[in-house]
């Protein structure tokens, strides 16, 4: 696999688009499959380190320093939780029935998702399935919170933007899935019968009969990050394009079912 494209770079950082299904780091199941850094060392060489991390099937940007110096800077703003991060995701409005019912499913008057809520449930490893997380009541876990704001509806999907204040592993995949509106395709936490189908888009479909889905990937998308520059200590955005899959699925959402 090449390398993914260059966002944004100077002597003290390098922020890449990292496509969905591209791991970032060597897999602990399986040392061999192909990861970003693998790709970014081979061309940069070992002082360029990842800053902060994205699940694999995830996409959107991936900021990278040059220098230890850099690193601790940058890394820092993580651990102190002063980055901005914005994520898009496509969710899927459930039914409350077959929502997840660890909380109650977040809906307002009419059904639909509340133009803007907080999800505020601790999250930890779920011990029964490895490699998953779960939301944990009273005891446990580490404080977890994410703001959203639906920015389109389409019955029984909408688009919302995600704003995770704090940075813990498929956080805002389980909040999501907690709400009762799993981002589409998520094969942890979200319902596989789901499918973003044009002919359940579209009445009088006529197409082939082994319809593929419009968004086969997981609907979530790491749309910008802003940081403190290592150097000048100015406020930096770095901002990542819709990819193609997502913006194709919109774009049938808003012909058919806005």
């Amino acid at each position: 696999m090449p390398l993914p494209p260059i966002l944004q770079e100077d002597e003290t950082f390098i922020a890449f688009d990292k496509p969905s299904g591209l791991l970032i780091a060597p897999d602990r199941w399986d040392k061999k499959r192909e990861n970003l850094m693998g790709l970014v060392h081979a061309k940069f060489g070992h002082g360029v380190a990842n800053v902060h991390r994205l699940d694999a099937d995830t996409s959107g940007v991936l900021l990278c320093s040059k220098s230890k110096v850099a690193l601790d800077f940058l890394s820092g703003q993580f651990q102190s939780k002063t980055v901005g991060k914005v994520y898009l995701a496509l969710v899927v409005v459930l039914p409350p029935e077959r929502a997840m019912k660890v909380v109650k499913a977040v809906r307002g008057p009419d059904g639909a998702l509340p133009p803007e809520f907080t999800m505020d449930q601790a999250l930890g490893e779920d011990e029964r399935q490895p490699g998953r997380m779960r939301i944990f009541k009273g005891r446990g876990g580490k404080a977890s919170v994410t703001e959203f704001r639906v920015l389109e509806n389409f019955g029984r999907f909408a688009w919302v933007e995600c704003r995770p204040l704090t940075g813990r592993t498929h956080q805002i995949r389980v909040h999501l899935a907690a709400a009762g509106a799993p981002v589409l395709n998520d094969v942890f936490y979200g319902d596989p019968e789901v499918k973003l189908l044009l002919s359940g888009l579209k009445r009088g479909y006529k197409g082939r009969a082994d319809e593929k889905p419009l968004i086969s990937r997981l609907a979530l998308h790491a749309s910008a990050l802003t940081v403190k520059h290592p150097t000048t200590k100015e406020p930096l955005t770095i901002a990542s394009p819709l990819p193609h899959e997502l913006e194709v699925g919109l774009k049938y959402l808003r012909k058919f079912a806005a």
